[in-house]
């Protein structure tokens, strides 16, 4: 199978139209099918996960070419600390066709109160700038990928 065979879909920045890119193109500009528009994929090859602040939400989970998953965490959660490596692994597994994003409650209490977070973990899927869904608790890696995989 070649790496062509699984394309990676990523969204217009203009349009929000969903455009397949083939595997060898990652790290280009594409073309957007439906209106012709510049399509940067090099973001797609950032490391994973990345840090979610109140400062960047809109930009990296909102306005994100790819599905998002965020998990929401606190430093003091000791589940939280257990799960961590899980969905770090995760996000690398994913990487390029998930956005993961690691959320720190405690350092970005607005957006804590936003999406009215009152335990952790808790995660959040987004796809085209909407919330999906949000649940609380620990996944298993598994889980992780059968929750993203109707996105994708």
């Amino acid at each position: 199978m070649t790496q062509n065979a699984n394309p990676y879909l990523i969204r217009c920045p203009e349009c929000r139209t969903r455009n397949r890119i083939p595997a060898d193109k990652l790290g280009a500009v594409a073309k957007c099918g439906k209106c012709g528009g510049g399509i940067p994929t090099a973001d797609l090859l950032t490391p994973q996960p990345q840090l979610v602040t109140e400062a960047n939400f809109e930009a990296l989970i909102l306005k994100s070419p790819i599905p998002a998953l965020v998990y929401a965490w606190a430093p003091w959660c000791g589940t939280c600390t257990q799960v961590g490596p899980l969905f770090d692994s995760f996000a690398q597994d994913a990487k390029g066709r998930v956005r993961a994003g690691k959320l720190n409650v405690d350092a970005n209490k607005q957006l804590a109160a936003r999406f009215n977070i009152l335990s952790v973990p808790f995660l959040f899927v987004f796809d085209n700038g909407q919330l999906k869904k949000s649940l609380p608790g620990v996944q298993t890696k598994h889980d992780l990928m059968m929750l993203m995989a109707p996105y994708i």
